[in-house]
Parts: structure tokens; C-alpha cells; sequence
């Protein structure tokens, strides 16, 4: 149904974005007039709240290393059906890159794309050689590449190991912190020498009986058959993976939006009176944010359901009953790999306590070989990402790295990192206070500093209504794509025809009345 009346908005979207070019035109007169200047926001507006939106890009094409601006690169290092390990390359000589330790950021599978940690990789680029877990969207996966489920995720995180020989840290962000920990404690209890050097888990749920918070208490009150019932759909035609069963991204962006209703209305309201207005600044960065916030993916059911079940209902691996294909996940057995637990003083989503006690759960790790940090007045969004996440954690976790990666040593940069004070530290309570943290770690307010750094006061949007479709919705969404075409065309057209012979004389023109209504 929800395909359906996206198919069935295709042509009203698309003669609203015709439109919206229509009276953006300078050389249109209305585009001078109150009433094209607010018809050409509502066009604006109804386009963007009822588009399906792509994939982001990372967009980090550089970096700065030792005081210089270097290139970066994306490239594809290893591949499989449900992930993707990306190397984010730097333009540094080999010597350089060989003193350069490297990171696996596992990115979480709960919603949105690895593009939300952007920041979190921007912040090790400087020092680090950069690697991230970027998940498929199981949409797009063919029913006929298998199933992925929990010990999918597992293996998946046990290859990525093997792929880089033992030599790597890993940064687990929220959701992957069990996962990464089990594969960990197969990979030590195997006796594999792929083991990485050390595990920084940020806010994860290792023990959600520790201060349950509402998302806690919300699985447990419903249990798996609840979701089961409740959530879970299969994918249509004709995307690629059409017929997989799956927990589908527009209902746990819908989820992400009611959590802050007020703040979405509000920013979508602001954006209005930006266009209205002409700053065109204003609304860029608006659209910047939304883009990202709004492209979201589908889970495959299974894992989702896994996932429930292992991690907040029954609390496997924290009661030491976890099994994978039928062998028993034994933290115990976790002896080489050094670990670091963060959390937020405010984080309502992983509650205080329960990603530290991996600490207690892995006995056989030296004490000398675990560390943990809380950092102060930060929620979920604040451990990984964020100004107090760049000053006061990844300070603290190169040091930590480099007890245990003799190449850290020498790295002038790492040996110039010292945590700020707490008392000095900028205070983002403001936008990662308890008030303003979402539902899991992927949502609403999860870019807020970003937002607030541009000046996008509320973030979010209306919840999407529930709307119902017919047969007919699909022929409608197919005859659309023609309208759809000359409205492209059109505006391509105008856009390189007017700027040659006319933009001068409109620009003149608008300085003109600029300067009349001052």
C-alpha cells in the first residue's frame, strides 16, 4: 500500500516540482509576486514531504593530515550480498599510511545508512586509515542472494576481520556492539590470530536490563510476536529484492518522526518562510539535513526479529546463553582483544550501565587491557558523533588505541591528542540532552549538531499520512514519468537560456527594487 501511493503521487509530484521551476524563474513575473513566491514554497514543500529519498553519499573528498590538505577517496576493499567494507584512501605517501593505524567502524543496521556516521569517520581521517561497514538495503537485495539474519551479521563482522590479518581496531557504534563482541569471543575461543588489537563499543546494548529505557521497557511489554505481527512486510515489485520479507525503513522512519512531531511541523514551517523569503541559504541547509534524515532502508526480517528476540527480550549474551549455529558465545574466552565501553550521561536510549558490562562479562581480559568512559551532558547521538564526541572521545580513544598499536607511537598527531577538561568542553546538552534523543540510535535528532552548527532550529518532519492505493496507483505512477521527463527538460532549458542573455538585466533589476523598498 505504501508503494502504491508512491506511485500514486508520482504525477502530482512531479507537476509540483514543474511548477516550483515555473515561478523559481526570475524571468517569470510572479516569481516578483507575494503569490508566486508562496505558491512556488508550497510546491516546494508538498514535492519534498512525499519523495522516497536515495542513498547519501559520504561527500568527504578530503581531509587534513599533518597541517595539509590531502585527497580522499572511497573505495570498495570487500564485498558481499548485505555489506559493503569501504576505504575511505588518503593521498599520503606510504610511509605515512604504514605509521597510520587502522579503524573498522561497524556502522549500525537499524535503519538508516552508514552516511550517518559521516562525522564519526571525518573525525579519524586525520590520523587514522579509515574503514566502515557500509549495510545494503534489503530492498534492493535479491530474494535469491539468501537470508541474513543475526549469525549472518556475525560472520559477516568475523570475515571483515580476517580480511585485515588481525590489525585493525574496531569502533562498534550502538546496535553492532553484540554482535562484534560474540564474533570476537567465537574468533578467541577458535584460537584465530585475526582477532583485532582492540574493540571501542559506543553505547551499546550489551545488558538492556540496566536502566531500561523506554525503548527497552517497549520490547519488553510487546515481546517478538507483537513485532512479528505488527511490522514485518514483504518488499514489491519492482524493486530487486521484491518478495523478501523485511522491516521496512518508511515505518521506522515513522516511528523516528512521531517521537518529536512538534519539532518537524516546525522545521518544515521555517523552511516555508525561507523560500518565501528568498534565503536561499537558509533552505539549502535544510534540504542538506533532510536528504540524509530521510533516506531510509529496509531490514531483512529475520535479523530484525533475531535481533528482538537475542538482545532486548531474552538478554543472551548478557546471561551467557547466546549461541551461534549451535556454539555457545563464551565472553570468557576473550583474552588478547583490549576493550573500551563509552557512554552518555544522557543517553535514553542505551541506558547507563549497559554497554559497560561487557567489562564485567569478558572476566578474562586484563584489567590493565579495559577501559571506560562517560562523558558528561551528551545523550546517544553524543558518543559517536558531535563537537564533545571529536574533543572528549576520540582523543580518549587513540590513546587507548595506542597501547596496543606500536605504530601509534610515533604518530605525532595521536601523541598531540589530549582529552579536553570536561569543565572546558563546549555544553551540548541543549542538543543531545534527554529531551531531544530519539528512539533508537538512527534517529531524529541524531544530526543535531550538525543542524544546529547551520542553523536548522527543529529537525524532522511531519509523520506521513497512512495513505491507501489501488490497482490504478501503478499506471498512474508509469504515465507520470513523461510529465516527469519534460519537466526536467523544461527546466534545464530555462535555466541555460536565461543565464547568458538575461541574468544580468534580472539581477540589475532586482537590486533595483532592493535598493527602492530600503
Amino acid at each position: 500500500m505504501f508503494q502504491m501511493s508512491q506511485a500514486a503521487f508520482g504525477p502530482s509530484r512531479a507537476a509540483a516540482d514543474a511548477f516550483r521551476v515555473l515561478l523559481g524563474n526570475p524571468l517569470n513575473p510572479m516569481s516578483h509576486t507575494a503569490v508566486g513566491r508562496n505558491t512556488m514554497a508550497a510546491c516546494e514543500i508538498f514535492e519534498r514531504t512525499t519523495r522516497r529519498y536515495d542513498r547519501p553519499t559520504f561527500g568527504l573528498a578530503e581531509t587534513v593530515v599533518g597541517g595539509e590538505p590531502v585527497a580522499v577517496t572511497e573505495t570498495v576493499v570487500w564485498k558481499r550480498p548485505f555489506c559493503e567494507l569501504v576505504h575511505f584512501e588518503r593521498a599520503v605517501t606510504s610511509a605515512v599510511r604504514d605509521e597510520s593505524p587502522r579503524i573498522l567502524i561497524v556502522a549500525p543496521m537499524s535503519g538508516h545508512y552508514a552516511t550517518l556516521l559521516r562525522g564519526t569517520v571525518e573525525a579519524f581521517l586525520p590520523t587514522h586509515e579509515v574503514y566502515i561497514t557500509n549495510w545494503q538495503n534489503a530492498r534492493e537485495v535479491p530474494k535469491s542472494a539468501g537470508s541474513f539474519d543475526l549469525d549472518d551479521y556475525i560472520d559477516t563482522i568475523s570475515d571483515i576481520f580476517r580480511h585485515f590479518g588481525g590489525d585493525v581496531h574496531v569502533f562498534a557504534v550502538c546496535q553492532p556492539s553484540v554482535p562484534v563482541l560474540a564474533a570476537v569471543a567465537l574468533m578467541e575461543a577458535a584460537n584465530d590470530p585475526n582477532v583485532p588489537l582492540s574493540v571501542t563499543m559506543a553505547g551499546g546494548p550489551i545488558d538492556t536490563r540496566r536502566n531500561p529505557t523506554a525503548v527497552n521497557r517497549l520490547a519488553m511489554e510487546k515481546g517478538t510476536e507483537w513485532f512479528r505481527n505488527n511490522v514485518l512486510a514483504n518488499v514489491p515489485w519492482p524493486h530487486q529484492g521484491h518478495g523478501r520479507s523485511v522491516y521496512p525503513g518508511f515505518l521506522q522512519l515513522t516511528g523516528f518522526m512521531t517521537m518529536n512531531l512538534d519539532r518537524h511541523v516546525k522545521a518544515h514551517k521555517d523552511l516555508f518562510r525561507h523560500l518565501v523569503q528568498g534565503d536561499g541559504d537558509s533552505a539549502e541547509r535544510h534540504r542538506e539535513f533532510y536528504d540524509e534524515y530521510l533516506a531510509v532502508m529496509d531490514l531483512t526480517a529475520e535479523f530484525y526479529m533475531q535481533t528482538i528476540e537475542t538482545v532486548f527480550v531474552e538478554h543472551h549474551l548478557a546471561r551467557g546463553v547466546m549461541t551461534h549455529r549451535n556454539r555457545a558465545v563464551d565472553l570468557t574466552a576473550i583474552k588478547r582483544v583490549a576493550l573500551m565501553t563509552i557512554e552518555g550521561e544522557k543517553d535514553d536510549i542505551t541506558g547507563i550501565g549497559q554497554c559497560s558490562a561487557a567489562l564485567e562479562l569478558c572476566s578474562s581480559v586484563p584489567a590493565d587491557n579495559k577501559q571506560h568512559y562517560e562523558c558528561p551532558r551528551v545523550g546517544h547521538y553524543g558518543v559517536f558523533n558531535g563537537s564533545r564526541f571529536r574533543k572528549d572521545i576520540v582523543p580518549r580513544i587513540s590513546q587507548f588505541q595506542a597501547r596496543f598499536d606500536g605504530r601509534m607511537i610515533a604518530h605525532a598527531d595521536i601523541r598531540s591528542m589530549l582529552p579536553v577538561s570536561d569543565h572546558n568542553a563546549a555544553d551540548n546538552s541543549a542538543f543531545f540532552g534527554e529531551e531531544l534523543q530519539p528512539a533508537n540510535d538512527a534517529a531524529p535528532d541524531t544530526i543535531a549538531e550538525k543542524a544546529r552548527r547551520h542553523g536548522v532550529e527543529a529537525i524532522g518532519v511531519p509523520t506521513p499520512g497512512a495513505f491507501s492505493g489501488n490497482l490504478m496507483s501503478a499506471w498512474f505512477g508509469a504515465s507520470a514519468m513523461p510529465f516527469r521527463a519534460w519537466s526536467l527538460a523544461s527546466r534545464a532549458v530555462l535555466d541555460t537560456w536565461s543565464r547568458p542573455a538575461f541574468a544580468p538585466a534580472v539581477a540589475s533589476h532586482i537590486n533595483l527594487t532592493a535598493k527602492q523598498e530600503a
